[in-house]
């Protein structure tokens, strides 16, 4: 099974300091079609305003990861924790059982552009945790690289959900295959560029469901910056 969701089919939200678009229902954006695909949630791609950004508000049960793709975001949260995210980040925020936090574009003169996602955890109540790590280099490459997973092996960031999320840029005129498990969902996310996967075309924005295969198959038309799911169901 294959299912396509086109970056221009997405969910719009402007608030004029923010501009999002909506993988699946988020906010005032809701589609019955798209309420999330296994554990994933959320993917909005957000652009903010340069100064500008959400103010303090909560979450609870859900783990949030925020992945930067040009400019930089400042966090800050109830925890104690305060940092900068940028390009080669990974960041991942546990709700738990509660937790306040903000999120600022850190420049006053350059947007910042970003993929905030979220994942439904195996288990409510959890104490709220804050990681972040600088796992891409983001230089142009042939294979992709583990940034999260249930237990945060290979130096990645730990996510409370059996999900590995991989992630890299891809160079252009390739044609590798990446082997997954037929009986998990397998969500891909393209950042930027141009890409076949097992046949379907997808570029900048577009998303792509995947259930019962055996392994993802790239055939890079362009560098190609992209996201990889691989959730149990």
């Amino acid at each position: 099974m294959q299912q396509l969701r086109k970056a221009e089919q997405r969910g719009v939200a402007d608030f004029g300091w923010l501009h999002s678009r909506h993988s699946f229902s988020f906010g005032g954006y809701h589609d019955s079609r798209h309420m999330g695909f296994g554990p994933l949630r959320v993917i909005n791609e957000d652009q903010v305003t340069p100064g500008a950004g959400f103010g303090k508000h909560g979450h609870q049960d859900m783990e949030i990861i925020s992945y930067v793709i040009s400019g930089a975001l400042e966090h800050k949260d109830s925890i104690g924790t305060g940092s900068v995210i940028r390009p080669g980040d990974v960041q991942r925020m546990s709700a738990g059982r509660g937790i306040m936090h903000s999120e600022f574009n850190a420049s006053k003169e350059d947007p910042v552009h970003f993929l905030q996602i979220w994942i439904i955890p195996e288990t409510n109540g959890l104490k709220p945790s804050y990681e972040q790590k600088t796992l891409l280099d983001r230089t142009p490459t042939d294979a992709l690289k583990l940034l999260g997973s249930r237990d945060g092996r290979d130096g990645s960031i730990t996510i409370h959900r059996d999900v590995d999320l991989y992630g890299g840029v891809l160079a252009e005129g390739l044609n590798v295959s990446h082997p997954v498990h037929a009986d998990r969902l397998v969500w891909v996310q393209i950042v930027h560029g141009e890409v076949s996967v097992n046949g379907q075309s997808l570029k900048a924005g577009d998303g792509l469901a995947l259930r019962d295969q055996s392994e993802l198959n790239f055939e890079t038309a362009l560098e190609t910056e992209l996201l990889v799911f691989d959730m149990a169901p």
